[in-house]
């Protein structure tokens, strides 16, 4: 019970504990000089009841504090569930609240960090359990080292690479350790160079192509845009059917410039748009992972596009399809 909850202020709740001891000390002063009791009876039977009565009242004070404490005392045991009941409106409260919001952020973390490992664990098993078998094989005399062999090590050995290249990537971006080197540049060869890279890896019975309405400038870094579209371009390639266009373009919306790539494949499911730029999240688990995607490249984006203060959305593509578009300042 905390009777002082309404109170906005601690200096209130403090003045509001004085006087309601000192009215207890007069009331009970008065009816001992009342009914003739001894003042140095009344004066200890008084005392003790303002004790009393100041004890309750700054028990419901600071309940929030021995709350957070014994909460903190939780999390240095990397135990982040608690949380600490903030229903008094003075900066005691204040601070319970940001108690709670902090610790509901260390948990996310905590539960992202656990996700990393166990992640980055499992794709970094995949590719390596396949070359132990394949040298195993070698070693026993099992295989023939001959070329389909060494170009299936040899895909396993760019698989790591990728990974180990796009989690570095991720932890520097995350620690803002890669600056932006802006200039003004235009958009319509950056996309070209981004296609015409694509299309020496992309199946082919996949089309590529590249539309840009007018020339368009934007500031920004040329080379981080460029990583951004090309792995927009990689996932459209990967999901995309045979003999399925996949389709990059751009135009001028206000003061800003929309980059668009358009794919043919099955889309995003309505209840994953919200959780494609998670790293390692996957919308097609099982084929992502067979044709060598970590999950990585849509939340390097993010952080890439965020970094230019941009916007980086997924659309659905009739009759069927997904559109990721990019948004740049102009």
């Amino acid at each position: 019970m905390r009777p002082l909850d309404s109170l906005p202020s601690i200096k209130f709740k403090l003045g509001s504990v004085i006087v309601a001891a000192i009215a207890v000390t007069v009331l009970v002063m008065t009816a001992g000089s009342h009914f003739e009791v001894s003042p140095i009876l009344s004066a200890a039977l008084a005392g003790a009841l303002a004790l009393a009565l100041v004890h309750f009242l700054a028990r419901g004070m600071t309940s929030p504090l021995r709350d957070m404490a014994a909460a903190a005392g939780a999390m240095a045991r990397r135990d982040y569930s608690r949380r600490v009941t903030a229903t008094s409106r003075d900066e005691v409260g204040e601070l319970a609240r940001a108690f709670n919001a902090m610790a509901a952020e260390l948990e996310e973390l905590d539960r992202e960090r656990k996700d990393l490992v166990a992640n980055v664990s499992h794709e970094l098993r995949t590719p390596i359990s396949a070359l132990r078998a394949v040298l195993e094989n070698l070693v026993d005399g099992v295989e023939a080292p001959d070329p389909a062999t060494f170009s299936t090590m040899l895909a396993q050995v760019e698989r790591l690479g990728r990974l180990v290249a796009q989690l570095l990537d991720l932890s520097r971006l995350e620690s803002g350790a890669i600056p932006l080197q802006r200039c003004r540049f235009e958009v319509s060869s950056v996309l070209e160079q981004v296609v015409s890279e694509s299309r020496l890896h992309a199946p082919e019975h996949i089309r590529l192509s590249v539309s840009v309405s007018s020339p368009l400038d934007v500031e920004g870094d040329p080379e981080r845009v460029h990583q951004v579209i090309a792995n927009l371009v990689e996932n459209a390639v990967r999901h995309s059917p045979t003999g399925g266009a996949v389709e990059v373009s751009a135009h001028a919306d206000g003061g800003r410039v929309a980059i668009a790539v358009s794919d043919e494949g099955p889309g995003i499911p309505d209840e994953e748009v919200s959780r494609v730029f998670e790293r390692f999240y996957r919308s097609d688990q099982a084929r992502s992972s067979r044709d060598g995607g970590a999950g990585l490249g849509l939340a390097i984006a993010r952080w890439i596009v965020d970094l230019h203060g941009g916007e980086i959305r997924p659309e659905r593509r009739e009759p069927h399809g997904c559109r990721m578009v990019v948004m740049l300042p102009g």
